[in-house]
């Protein structure tokens, strides 16, 4: 149960990338988000209410669905009004369909679809 009071307000997630110029310019088409800031180290988007950086890692290596020889390190859950269409737009900025998607779930929350953003 959480306490009366919060600890701490979620503001921003960093996400370690090979390029933080190209993973917050595809990110930043996907959500619609502001890019106030990149540079070769590092870059950052603003949304309504959080901020999701951009950091790279020397031999960053993204992690492959399904993994099984390791974790998924981090995803990002999201909402779309049409599943084709948010999937085609998504290809098109670089990200990819792996073959094996994760299937579907009833209720309100669905799996449905797997992308996986550019390095």
């Amino acid at each position: 149960m959480p306490t009366a009071k919060p600890i701490a307000a979620l503001k921003m997630l960093t996400l370690d990338c090979a390029d933080p110029g190209t993973s917050a310019r595809f990110w930043s088409e996907v959500l619609g988000w502001e890019q106030p800031y990149a540079d070769d180290n590092y870059a950052m988007l603003t949304g309504p209410a959080h901020a999701l950086g951009f950091g790279p890692v020397e031999d960053y290596q993204p992690p492959s669905w399904p993994n099984t020889k390791g974790s998924k390190q981090f995803h990002l859950d999201l909402a779309v009004d049409d599943l084709e269409a948010a999937e085609r737009a998504c290809l098109a900025l670089g990200a990819t369909a792996p073959a094996e998607q994760p299937g579907e779930v009833s209720g309100e929350c669905s799996w449905t679809r797997l992308v996986t953003r550019p390095a």
